[in-house]
C-alpha cells in the first residue's frame, strides 16, 4: 500500500490537463524540439489532450514541436511542467505546434530531420504514462542529451493509473505490430544508416518483444537496428533470457540501466510472482554477471546515483550525467567502459601505492555514482582487484616491519 501511495503521488500531481494546445511561438532564449510521434492510442475529444489511454484502431502519426525554456531557468534532467495554463514559455515546457501526418508526410519529416550521421532514435515510454507525459519526457531527453539523431517516439495505450498495470501490459502486446511497422518504415528509408531503440520500464517489454517478433519473421534482427538501450527494464529475468535467445547471434548491442533501489520495480516484482526484474538486478553478482558477460551486454548500475525521483525509476532521464552519457556516447554507438565513467579510475588510483590503500576499499563502492559492467571492464577489474589485494598485503607487511 505504501508503494501504491508513492506511485500515485509521483504521477501527474498538480498538472493541468490540455498542455498540448499549441501556442504557435517560441520565446526568446527557448529551444524548440521537433518530434515525430507515433501512437496506437485512441484519439481524445478533449483539446490539448489529443490521445487518451484507450486503444486505437491503427497507427497514427503527428509532428509535434515543444519549446524548452531557456537554460538559465531550468535544470538538466527535469521537465518544467506548467502549474496552470496558458504556460509561460520562459519557465515551462510549452507546445508550439501539432500537425497530424499520414505516412508520406512522416517520410518527408524523416528526410528533413535526419542528420548527416543517418541516425534515428526511437523511444518507447513506460508504465503509467499519459500521451503528454511521454511527449514532454522525450522532449527533455532529446534536448538534454543533445543527441545527433532524428527523434521518434512510439507511445502506446497506457491509462496512467497504478491500478491498471495489467491493462497497460496487455496494451504493449496490442502494440507490437504497430511498432514493427514503424521500425520497418525507418529501415526502408534509404538515408537511414542506423537505428537506436531506447525503452523505459514496461516499454522495454514492448521493444524486446517486437525485436523478437522481427527476428522470428526474418531470421534475424534487421541490421540497421544497431543499439538497444533498456532503462529500468520491467522484464522478468527468465523471460528476457528466452527473448535474447530468440534474437539469435547477430543481435543489436544491448545496454541496460539498473538500480537496486528502484521502488517501482519492487512493486512490479510483487505483482509478477516475485521473480527478479531485469532493472533491479545486481550485475556484479552471479548468475547475472556470467550471463551478461556471455551475451556481451553492458550494464550501467545507477544504484548509488541520487535523483529527484522518489521511486528511483527515472534516473536515466533525470540525472544530468546519465542523460549526457546517452547522447554523447550510447546513441553514437560508442563503447562505454567504467574507466571513462570514474569507477575504473578510482580503483586504479587506489591500487597505485601502498599509502593510498588503507581505508580506501569501502570507498570504491560507495563513492561511485555510476558503475559500468561490460565484458572488457570486468576482465580489467579482475587484474585491478588482484593488484589492489597485493598492494594491501604490501602495506600490511610494511606496517608490521615498522
Amino acid at each position: 500500500m505504501i508503494l501504491l501511495a508513492a506511485f500515485s503521488l509521483a504521477s501527474c500531481a498538480g498538472r493541468p490537463e490540455g498542455v498540448l494546445v499549441p501556442n504557435g511561438k517560441v520565446a526568446s532564449g527557448a529551444s524548440p524540439v521537433d518530434l515525430l510521434v507515433a501512437t496506437t492510442r485512441a484519439p481524445s475529444e478533449e483539446p490539448g489532450v489529443l490521445f487518451s489511454g484507450e486503444r486505437g484502431s491503427g497507427l497514427m502519426l503527428s509532428d509535434i514541436v515543444v519549446s524548452v525554456p531557456p537554460e538559465k531557468n531550468r535544470k538538466v534532467g527535469q521537465v518544467q511542467w506548467p502549474s496552470r495554463l496558458p504556460a509561460d514559455p520562459l519557465k515551462d515546457f510549452t507546445t508550439v505546434s501539432v500537425k497530424p501526418m499520414d505516412v508520406p508526410a512522416a517520410r518527408g519529416w524523416l528526410d528533413r530531420h535526419l542528420p548527416k550521421s543517418g541516425r534515428v532514435l526511437v523511444f518507447v515510454h513506460g508504465f503509467n504514462n499519459r500521451y503528454e507525459d511521454a511527449v514532454y519526457r522525450f522532449t527533455q531527453i532529446v534536448h538534454d542529451s543533445k543527441t545527433d539523431a532524428a527523434p521518434i517516439i512510439f507511445t502506446w495505450p497506457s491509462r496512467a493509473s497504478i491500478f491498471d498495470y495489467s491493462y497497460d501490459k496487455e496494451s504493449t502486446n496490442y502494440s507490437r505490430d504497430a511498432l514493427e511497422s514503424l521500425l520497418r518504415a525507418a529501415i526502408d528509408t534509404p538515408d537511414v544508416g542506423e537505428i537506436t531503440i531506447m525503452a523505459h520500464s514496461m516499454g522495454t517489454w514492448l521493444a524486446v518483444e517486437t525485436l523478437r517478433q522481427m527476428a522470428i519473421r526474418d531470421g534475424r534482427v534487421p541490421k540497421k537496428i544497431e543499439q538497444v538501450i533498456l532503462a529500468s527494464p520491467d522484464l522478468d529475468v527468465d523471460v528476457f533470457g528466452q527473448q535474447l535467445y530468440a534474437l539469435g547471434k547477430d543481435k543489436p548491442k544491448f545496454t541496460i540501466f539498473v538500480s537496486r533501489d528502484d521502488r517501482a520495480l519492487t512493486l512490479s516484482k510483487r505483482l509478477s510472482g516475485n521473480v527478479d526484474r531485469l532493472g533491479q538486478i545486481d550485475p556484479s553478482q552471479e548468475p547475472y554477471r556470467s550471463l551478461l558477460e556471455a551475451q556481451g551486454i553492458t550494464v550501467l548500475d545507477l544504484t548509488a546515483l541520487k535523483s529527484g525521483d522518489r521511486l528511483n525509476h527515472g534516473k536515466f532521464a533525470e540525472s544530468p550525467e546519465v542523460v549526457r552519457l546517452i547522447g554523447n556516447r550510447l546513441i553514437d554507438g560508442q563503447t562505454v567502459t567504467d574507466s571513462e565513467i570514474g569507477f575504473g579510475d578510482r580503483l586504479g588510483v587506489v591500487a597505485l601505492g601502498a599509502a593510498q590503500t588503507v581505508g580506501s576499499a569501502a570507498s570504491i563502492a560507495v563513492s561511485t555514482p555510476i558503475a559500468v559492467f561490460d565484458p572488457a571492464t570486468r576482465r580489467g577489474y579482475d587484474d585491478q582487484w588482484r593488484r589492489f589485494g597485493s598492494s594491501i598485503g604490501n602495506t600490511a607487511d610494511g606496517m608490521v616491519g615498522r
